[in-house]
C-alpha cells in the first residue's frame, strides 16, 4: 500500500494515514472554544426554553431567533469580512455546526440558512449579487432558502419541470413551476431556485425574492418531526426574474446543486454529533435517576450496554468528521495558495471529498438514529410520552436519513464516485485493487504486543478486503454493475465501517501520544469495541456481496480470504462497554 502524503478524496482506501497528520477535536484552540461556548449559551438562553413555542411555529418566532443569532455573528461564520461576515476556518465552522446541532428544529433552520441558503450566492454569485445579498444574509436582515425538490423530482433532481423563459425584451426570465419540502420556505426572503431555461437538458439557478409578484406558497406542512422548522411548497407563476439574477452560468445549476449538497452532507455529519451528545445527556441523567428493583437502572448491564454504544457511535462519528474536515480545510488552503478565488476554492475543496461527505452523512445520521432510539428505550414507558425530551429527539432525528440525499442515494454515491475516480486513475484504484486481489491471502499480522500496530493491522486488512472485492465485482457485472444496487451498498457499508474505524483508532492513538497510556485506557476501550463491531459488519456485507456473484469454483476461496481479512483478536467487549458506561454514569454527561 502507498504511504504518507496529502490525501485526496477517497484515497483513505489505498493509503495509510499517520495519526500525527489528522486533526482531533481535543486540539481546538481558545478562539474556537469561545465560538462553541457562544453557540451553547445561545441555545441555553434562547432555544431550549422556547422549544414548545418553536414547535408550535409561533408566528415570526423562528425568524426572530435566527436574527438574534445574526446579531451574535453566528450567521456569518462562513462569510468573508468584506461582506460583513466573521470568516472562520472550515474546522471552526464544523465545530459551531456541531454545537448548534443539539437545537432540534432550530438547528435545521439555521443550517439551512447559513448553508444551502447562503452559500450558493456566496460561492457562485457575481460581485454585484454578493454585495446585494450576502451582508444582509450574514446579519439576519434577510433569510434564505434552497429550492430544488419538486413533486416529481426528488433524488432525480435534474428531472424537475420548473421552467424559465426569456422575456421578449430580454430583461427577465419568466419563471413557472413548483417546489416542495422547502426548509425556511415560510419566511425566507431570498431563494435559490433551480429551473431549466427553455428546453435545456440541465438546470440553471436563479436568485428569487419572496416579495416578487407571482411567488405564492401552500400552508405549512404537518411533519413527523422537526415541527418547528418551516416547510412549505412554493409556487412560481409568471415570476419576473431579472436576467442579472441568474446565479452562475446558464446550465450550471445542476453542478451548483450537487456541490452545495456535498457541503450540506458533511455539515449534517457535524450537526448530528451535537444532537447525539444531547440525547446521551438525557439518557444518562434518566438512567441515574430512575430506580427499579431497589437501584438506579444505570447499574444494570443491559442499560450500560446501551449507554456505551451511544458513546461509541458518537465518538466514532465525531472522530471521522474532524479528520475529514481537516483534509477538506487543507485542500481549500492549497487551492487558495494556487490563486483560486474564495468561492471556487471552497467548492472544489469540498467536492474532491464527495465520497467522505456522503459517508459521513450516512454514518452520522444512522448513529444519531441509534442514539435517540436507545434513549427512548432507556426511558421505557416514559420515553413514549411527549412530556419527555427524548420524544422530540426521536422524531426530529428521522429526517436526517432522508434529506441532503437519502441514505440509499448516498451509499450508492460513495461507491460510484470511488469507482469513477479509479477509472480516471485519480489514484490508481484499480491497479492497487488488482494487486491486493492477488495478495488477498496475505493477511496483516496482529501480534498483540503493540496495541496500535495491532489495531492498524485490522484497518489494513479491512482495506484489503474491500480492494479484493472491487475488481471481482466489476468484472462479474461489467456495465450492469450500476443495476446491482444491493452489491454496491454492500461495498459502501464496508467502506463506511473502515472509514469510521480508522478515524477512531487514529484519534485514540493521537490522544495517547498527548496524554499517555494511563489516561487513555477508556479510549482504548472505545476503539476495541468499535473495531470489533466494524470488522464483523464488514465481514457480513462482504459475504453478502461474494455469494451474489462468485462462481462455485472461486466462492470458497474468496470467502475464506474475506474471513481471514476481517478477523480481529478477541477482546472482552462486555467489560469494555461497562467501563465506558461507568465513566458516562459517573460524569452524568457525555465527556469523551
Amino acid at each position: 500500500m502507498n504511504t504518507k502524503s496529502a490525501l485526496k478524496g477517497g484515497e483513505f482506501l489505498v493509503k495509510d494515514t499517520d495519526y500525527q497528520d489528522i486533526f482531533i477535536p481535543e486540539e481546538f484552540d481558545e478562539e474556537v472554544k469561545m465560538i462553541t461556548e457562544t453557540c451553547h449559551d445561545f441555545l441555553e438562553t434562547e432555544i431550549f426554553p422556547n422549544l414548545d413555542r418553536i414547535d408550535k411555529q409561533e408566528d415570526g418566532l423562528m425568524a426572530q431567533l435566527l436574527k438574534k443569532a445574526g446579531e451574535l455573528g453566528l450567521l456569518g461564520l462562513s462569510i468573508p469580512e468584506e461582506y460583513e461576515g466573521f470568516e472562520q476556518s472550515f474546522l471552526a465552522i464544523m465545530r459551531a455546526n456541531e454545537a448548534l446541532g443539539s437545537g432540534y428544529s432550530y438547528s435545521v433552520a439555521i443550517m439551512a440558512h447559513t448553508g444551502i441558503g447562503t452559500l450558493p450566492i456566496l460561492y457562485y454569485g457575481n460581485e454585484e449579487q454578493k454585495q446585494k445579498y450576502i451582508p444582509r444574509l450574514a446579519s439576519g436582515e434577510l433569510m434564505a432558502a434552497y429550492c430544488l425538490t419538486e413533486p416529481g423530482a426528488g433524488s432525480d433532481a435534474n428531472s424537475g419541470r420548473t421552467r424559465a423563459v426569456l422575456s421578449e425584451d430580454g430583461k427577465h426570465y419568466i419563471l413557472n413551476g413548483q417546489k416542495m419540502w422547502i426548509t425556511n420556505g415560510g419566511f425566507a426572503d431570498v431563494q435559490t431556485v433551480f429551473a431549466k431555461v427553455d428546453n435545456d437538458r440541465v438546470l440553471s439557478a436563479f436568485i428569487v425574492e419572496r416579495a416578487w409578484e407571482g411567488v405564492t406558497m401552500n400552508p405549512e406542512e404537518k411533519k413527523m418531526g422537526i415541527k418547528g422548522s418551516s416547510t412549505r411548497q412554493i409556487f412560481y407563476n409568471d415570476v419576473k426574474v431579472p436576467v442579472e439574477n441568474m446565479l452562475g452560468k446558464r446550465g450550471e445549476g445542476f453542478r451548483i446543486a450537487l456541490n452545495i449538497l456535498h457541503l450540506g452532507r458533511i455539515k449534517l455529519g457535524a450537526t448530528v454529533v451535537g444532537g447525539a451528545k444531547r440525547a446521551i445527556l438525557h439518557s444518562v441523567n434518566y438512567a441515574n435517576e430512575r430506580k427499579q428493583f431497589g437501584k438506579a437502572i444505570a447499574e444494570f448491564g443491559a442499560i450500560k450496554h446501551k449507554l456505551a454504544q451511544q458513546v461509541i457511535k458518537t465518538f466514532a462519528t465525531e472522530s471521522a468528521i474532524y479528520k475529514t474536515s481537516k483534509d477538506i480545510q487543507d485542500n481549500i488552503y492549497r487551492l487558495k495558495a494556487e490563486g483560486i478565488e474564495h468561492g471556487r476554492a471552497n467548492i472544489e475543496g469540498v467536492a474532491d471529498f464527495a465520497i467522505e461527505c456522503a459517508i459521513m452523512k450516512v454514518y452520522g445520521s444512522e448513529a444519531l438514529d441509534y442514539v435517540v432510539d436507545e434513549a427512548v428505550q432507556i426511558y421505557g414507558g416514559m420515553g413514549f410520552s411527549s412530556e419527555t425530551p427524548v420524544d422530540r429527539a426521536y422524531r426530529d432525528s428521522r429526517i436526517n436519513r432522508i434529506f441532503e440525499g437519502t441514505n440509499e442515494i448516498n451509499r450508492l454515491l460513495s461507491i460510484d464516485t470511488l469507482l469513477k475516480k479509479g477509472m480516471k486513475s485519480d489514484f490508481n484504484l484499480f491497479e492497487i485493487a488488482r494487486k491486493m486481489s492477488e495478495e488477498a491471502d496475505q493477511v496483516e499480522k496482529q501480534e498483540g504486543n503493540d496495541y496500535f500496530a495491532d489495531k492498524l493491522a485490522v484497518i489494513k486488512n479491512l482495506k484489503k478486503a474491500i480492494l479484493m472485492l472491487i475488481p471481482a465485482i466489476s468484472e462479474a457485472f461489467g456495465r450492469k454493475l450500476v443495476e446491482e444496487e444491493e452489491v454496491l451498498m454492500n461495498l459502501s457499508d464496508m467502506l463506511m465501517q473502515l472509514f469510521a474505524a480508522e478515524a477512531t483508532v487514529l484519534r485514540v492513538q493521537k490522544l495517547e501520544a498527548m496524554r499517555g497510556t494511563e489516561a487513555n485506557l477508556i479510549y482504548r476501550d472505545i476503539a476495541d469495541v468499535l473495531v470489533f463491531d466494524a470488522a464483523a459488519m464488514a465481514y457480513k456485507a462482504g459475504k453478502e456481496a461474494i455469494v451474489s456473484f462468485a462462481t462455485e469454483e472461486n466462492q470458497c476461496k474468496m470467502l475464506d480470504n474475506l474471513y481471514q481479512l476481517c478477523k480481529v483478536r478477541p477482546v472482552n467487549v462486555k467489560d469494555a462497554r461497562r467501563r465506558i458506561a461507568d465513566k458516562l454514569i459517573e460524569d452524568n454527561q457525555y465527556n469523551f
